[in-house]
């Protein structure tokens, strides 16, 4: 305790010796021997039958062996029929103990008819308050943890890179986005610069895309920032200009969908259908469709089936061939219902209860 040490032989090392029959020499020499190697384990003429009653809970430093588990659990087990409550006793176990141990230790408490039982790995924590070495048992396994695992290191990009820039535009406001590449063409760094410089639009946005890139150097996917920020909605919101991403839900939702069509295989850059395409490669022509009347719905094949068509509607075109509205992902929900709404004219409808957000 704060930082003194003292180191003695216990006391009942001497009466033990005596008990069993040793003179005053031999204890002597075996005395000195525990202080020098500090332990007890091949002390000059003591008879390795007697070992075991010098076990102790913790292993000695030079040692090999210490009270096992049981010992301590059929020690309490023998003392618990005679006391109405709990036993306080901690059972030691070293610090190589396996999971496989520990549960057989609470098995056969549990099946001793122990009230409680605590289990201490040594080195398990930080710091403890007894020990058997001057060197903290937990000291250096938690100096490993706290360098965190070796295999994640900053892997930055080389001083001069290939980049790609991208202007873009949602609902008016412009800005570009800067990508710097590596040498296999993956994504290391982006900028994103918008408005004047100092502004509180152009700080966020530039602090927001070093953290982005810091994630991407130190090995953080960047399919997973896509799932996380596409569709993220706040203004501005609104048309882009792009006719691969007509339409965008915030500033985020088009970064990262865009970057997504770029940069990340079987990304799906397309706001209407969500087919997969490999990046720069120009959206397939949409398949003509019959005009929708309000509340028109696909009927399910056996529906049109049992109506006598053969899988047909009535019109004589497949079922499959049928569309109906196409429910976007970013359109709002109803306010009544609770359903997502369609397009109708500058507005949305519900077509579940039928609300509308503001056009007739």
């Amino acid at each position: 305790m704060g930082g003194g040490t003292i180191k003695i032989v216990n006391n009942t090392v001497d009466e033990a010796l005596q008990r069993l029959g040793y003179d005053e020499s031999q204890r002597k020499a075996i005395a000195d021997y525990v202080d020098r190697e500090e332990t007890i384990e091949g002390a000059p003429g003591l008879d390795c039958a007697h070992l075991p009653v010098f076990d102790c809970a913790f292993r000695a430093a030079n040692g090999t062996r210490s009270i096992s588990a049981m010992g301590h659990i059929r020690m309490m087990a023998a003392a618990q029929p005679f006391i109405s409550g709990a036993i306080s006793k901690t059972v030691n176990q070293p610090a190589d103990a396996s999971v496989e141990e520990l549960e057989t230790a609470y098995m056969e408490a549990w099946k001793a008819g122990l009230k409680a039982i605590a289990l201490y790995r040594e080195g398990c924590k930080r710091t403890q308050p007894v020990t058997t070495s001057k060197t903290d048992p937990g000291a250096q396994r938690t100096a490993a943890q706290l360098a965190g695992p070796p295999n994640i290191v900053r892997r930055k990009l080389p001083d001069e890179r290939r980049s790609v820039t991208h202007k873009f535009s949602v609902a008016g406001h412009e800005g570009y986005i800067h990508v710097g590449l590596y040498e296999n063409g993956e994504p290391g760094e982006i900028f994103v610069r918008m408005a004047k410089e100092g502004s509180t639009i152009s700080g966020l946005m530039d602090s927001f895309a070093t953290a982005i890139s810091l994630a991407l150097q130190y090995g953080v996917p960047l399919k997973l920032f896509v799932d996380k920020f596409s569709r993220t909605r706040f203004e501005p919101s609104g048309f882009t200009g792009n006719p691969a991403l007509p339409r965008a839900s915030s500033i985020m939702d088009y970064l990262f969908r865009w970057l997504g069509s770029k940069f990340v295989r079987n990304e799906s850059a397309q706001e209407d259908l969500g087919e997969s395409r490999p990046a720069g490669e120009a959206p397939a022509p949409a398949k003509p469709a019959a005009t929708p009347t309000v509340g028109a719905e696909t009927a399910s094949p056996s529906a049109e089936s049992s109506n006598g068509h053969n899988g047909k509607n009535g019109n004589g075109h497949n079922g499959s061939e049928m569309y109906g509205f196409l429910v976007r992902s970013d359109a709002p929900t109803c306010p009544e219902c609770g359903s997502i709404t369609v397009p109708n004219g500058s507005c949305h409808k519900c077509i579940n209860c039928g609300t509308t957000t503001g056009c007739s």
